[in-house]
């Protein structure tokens, strides 16, 4: 299987793992929302052993989310999302955007759907427009 990488906004972290991704989440609950500022996560999943951290893993920092199993990790310099352990270890939680190519697989599933933003049904049908709008 051929490897992918992923890095951060500003570049001082970057990674890559075996692009063999076995599941792909969109996580709508609430404490993702708040995490990404955004409608939804996006993490995809693998083995938890399967990252290498090319350069600026000293730039990464994790988040626990107190009284729960959420965490968050990112980079200090840019904010960016970072891959992290499952709160259990037993899965690395890799978000799709910090992938700088395409994951093997396409989201199976939108989780935690009676989360969701009260605005994001409307936005599924909202215009689509190719960049910028002036």
């Amino acid at each position: 299987m051929a490897k992918i990488t992923g890095s951060c906004l500003c570049g001082k972290v970057k990674f890559h793992c075996e692009n063999q991704f076995t599941q792909f989440h969109l996580c709508h609950c609430e404490l993702c929302q708040k995490v990404t500022g955004s409608a939804h996560a996006s993490n995809l999943f693998t083995v938890h052993d399967n990252i290498i951290w090319l350069r600026g893993y000293a730039f990464v920092k994790r988040f626990d989310v107190p009284g729960c199993s959420m965490a968050h990790a990112f980079c200090v310099e840019c904010g960016s999302a970072m891959p992290r352990l499952s709160g259990k270890e037993k899965l690395l939680v890799v978000p799709a955007g910090s992938l700088d190519g395409q994951a093997n697989i396409a989201p199976q599933s939108n989780i935690c759907w009676d989360e969701r933003a009260k605005w994001y049904d409307d936005a599924i049908n909202a215009p689509h427009i190719d960049g910028v709008p002036e």
